[in-house]
């Protein structure tokens, strides 16, 4: 009986409802399976811990993080309450200080799911987004507040190393899936930094001759996301690119409730974070019809991620079957709660 330790941050707003359905949906799959435990430890942070503690996370937050195999997070951020740039700010210090240099997005328009393109084909890609650096390095600063002259510089930052390893990874999982690999760049107007893209991107295709590649302007990429999104397969993109595509990419496969994603450190010298794309959606949180779908495929991401493929697959279907049959929220134009939809989930997970 393998054993793993998962640190479950539910964080804010829906967050907490997502995450609680999709373990009750893994803890189905793993009485299930029989071959595995997960050991799971709440955290109680976020927006009701800034309250109580003046911060979001403890201080030794990520010194706590780092005994666990993986973590698991619902969603993050509480506006009315508090700044974004508050909320968030653990998160990609996780993802920077943990090295989870690639964050995993996949797009895939289930049967039984409507596309809102007229003739969507079969989509079925994966985004990965460089998730270390770029435009998210918090270097700069603002000057002159409050002034009419005031001013702000973000620098991005872009290595010749981030750059070589996120594409490897990139045609390496090619090679797994339909062997096409498509650069997003924008060297035509960002001459410094995409350039190099362009530059590491040439040197690195070199080793990988057998798998089909093009590359593509970030604008150009956008407009074929919704004009043939059936003719992509992996993608990479540097970190604000990567973002701003998969939002789109989730919206063409049926919107953000379907839309799971892994931040990976490839070398495992530190836990990676599973998490569904879309945010914490305090609109309708504490409504019960927030779609948990997310979530469950993200845990499904972990269960791979930790070597648990029978898992893994066992989740995916029973999530597949439940979709095909319209056992959907209202984001899908479906009648059931969140709580429902995990329990159909679950009831086909035990049917398997």
């Amino acid at each position: 009986m393998k054993t793993f330790r998962i640190a479950l941050y539910p964080g804010d707003g829906i967050g907490k409802e997502v995450l609680a359905e999709s373990m009750r949906v893994l803890s189905a799959v793993q009485s299930r399976c029989g071959d595995f435990t997960l050991e799971t430890t709440d955290l109680d942070w976020g927006a009701d811990y800034y309250f109580e503690h003046g911060a979001v996370v403890p201080d030794d937050y990520l010194e706590q993080l780092r005994a666990f195999d993986a973590i698991f997070l619902g969603a993050i951020g509480d506006p009315q309450r508090l700044p974004d740039s508050t909320t968030l700010a653990p998160l990609v210090q996780i993802r920077q200080r943990f090295d989870q240099y690639v964050c995993m997005r996949p797009a895939r328009l289930f049967r039984g799911v409507k596309s809102p393109l007229a003739n969507p084909g079969e989509i079925d890609m994966v985004v990965l987004r460089e998730n270390s650096e770029g435009e998210y390095t918090p270097i700069g600063g603002r000057a002159r507040v409050g002034h009419p002259e005031e001013l702000a510089v973000q620098s991005a930052v872009h290595t010749r190393k981030g750059i070589e390893r996120i594409l490897r990874f990139g045609f390496d999982l090619a090679r797994t899936r339909r062997n096409r690999l498509t650069l997003i760049t924008k060297s035509n107007a960002l001459v410094h930094s995409m350039v190099l893209w362009d530059d590491v991107w040439d040197q690195v295709q070199s080793d990988y001759t057998d798998v089909e590649t093009n590359k593509l302007h970030a604008d150009a990429a956008a407009m074929d996301f919704v004009r043939r999104p059936d003719t992509f397969d992996v993608v990479v993109a540097s970190n604000l690119f990567g973002d701003l595509l998969t939002d789109l990419g989730a919206v063409v496969v049926g919107g953000l409730g379907l839309a799971p994603s892994a931040n990976i450190d490839p070398e495992r010298k530190s836990p990676s974070l599973f998490e569904p794309v879309h945010g914490s959606a305090p609109d309708i949180a504490g409504q019960g019809i927030a779609n948990p779908v997310a979530c469950v495929l993200s845990g499904a991401m972990m269960l791979d991620w930790l070597g648990l493929g029978d898992a893994a697959s066992r989740t995916r279907l029973a999530v597949e079957q439940s979709l095909e049959a319209g056992e959907t929220t209202p984001d899908l134009g479906g009648t059931l709660s969140t709580t429902e939809v995990a329990s159909a989930i679950i009831q086909r997970v035990g049917s398997h």
